[in-house]
């Protein structure tokens, strides 16, 4: 091949490898600190291990989820406020996991723009690494992807892996009985659902993301931000303790969607909406698209990010077990015979 003096390079095609090893290095203390039993070695491998017996299984059985953030990406890009969106994908997919009665052990990311600025990358997986560090999860490995062409005017995307484990036998659902439970625990705002909506109705509003919030302190921005809740330690703790038959996770699909997918045939959840109050974000956003109730309970989590379904005699110790974690814990009904969900009341 001849040697030009003017070639070309890959950093003029754009993409900047020396950019992709600055960030490796400014992350590494982050994903460090997510270090749990059963991690080994750091990053930059060609792949990530986990050693399962260090983690203290027996006789696992490994559970995997993937998941992204949807078009709340849109949002932290447009005002530059990237700092909590990781924290949004561990939760995405970590809080599928304990639906399954799994652990989180691990999690992997991949972050893909157009051009990296490695400040804004890092403050993104930073996020990621306190989600982790949260949920007890170790950040082991990722891919970040540089992609001019692709991605334009400062976009990136994001996806997150997670893998859990349980031993063999401890699965959930398992045992979900008429007369159980419906204990839900609070969400944080809309977590990471709906967001297409969410971007109609703001702009329908006529408001931009700096305006102050219709609904809380801070811009309209900062509140649409704020993270999704993560629920793995005081779930795992309310699953250890017994009495825990199955999990919802309220994601895409809202409350009408999520907790049948828990229900054994012929079983139903009856939900009482007077049980709780519906947060000012959900009123905002239904009163300002004119949404049918029903709509709004298929589209949002509506205040409630988990359900659990526990054994009637349980419900009050696992209801003092998680507030003991700092949850807010609502009884929200309980299983019947049926089909989907039955609502009864109103909002408040």
């Amino acid at each position: 091949m001849t040697k030009g003096q003017n070639g070309l390079t890959y950093a003029e095609a754009g993409v900047d490898i020396d950019a992709g090893n600055a960030l490796v290095d400014r992350i590494k203390p982050a994903a460090k600190r997510t270090d749990r039993k059963g991690t080994m070695g750091g990053l930059g491998g060609f792949g990530a291990l986990f050693d399962l017996k260090a983690a203290g299984f027996t006789d696992p059985v490994l559970v995997a989820a993937t998941d992204g953030v949807g078009t709340k990406l849109k949002i932290a890009i447009d005002t530059g406020n990237v700092d909590t969106i990781g924290v949004d994908l561990v939760a995405m997919c970590v809080n599928d996991l304990v639906c399954q009665g799994a652990e989180p052990l691990f999690f992997l990311d991949y972050f893909a723009t157009g051009k990296l600025v490695v400040d804004q990358a890092a403050r993104i997986i930073e996020g990621i690494a306190k989600g982790c560090a949260e949920s007890g999860c170790a950040l082991i490995g990722g891919e970040t992807a540089e992609m001019p062409g692709m991605y334009h005017g400062g976009d990136f995307d994001l996806a997150g892996f997670a893998v859990g484990a349980m031993e063999r036998g401890q699965h959930l659902p398992q045992g979900v009985a008429k007369g159980d439970v419906l204990l839900g625990l609070a969400s944080n705002g809309v977590h990471s659902n709906g967001y297409s909506f969410v971007r109609k109705v703001v702009e329908m509003s006529g408001l931009d993301w700096a305006a102050p919030s219709p609904f809380s302190d801070g811009t309209l921005g900062q509140a649409l931000l704020a993270p999704t809740r993560l629920y793995v330690r005081q779930v795992l703790a309310a699953i250890r303790a017994g009495g825990v038959h199955g999990l919802a996770h309220i994601t895409g699909g809202g409350l009408t969607e999520n907790p049948p997918r828990v229900m054994p045939e012929g079983l139903a959840c009856e939900i009482d909406l007077d049980a709780w109050t519906l947060p000012p974000v959900f009123r905002w956003l239904a009163e300002t698209a004119s949404m049918a109730e029903a709509e709004l309970l298929k589209t949002f989590n509506c205040g409630i990010g988990m359900i659990l379904v526990v054994a009637e005699s349980a419900a009050p110790s696992l209801s003092r077990l998680l507030e003991s974690h700092g949850e807010s814990v609502v009884r929200l009904g309980r299983v019947i015979t049926g089909e989907g969900v039955v609502y009864k009341g109103q909002f408040q």
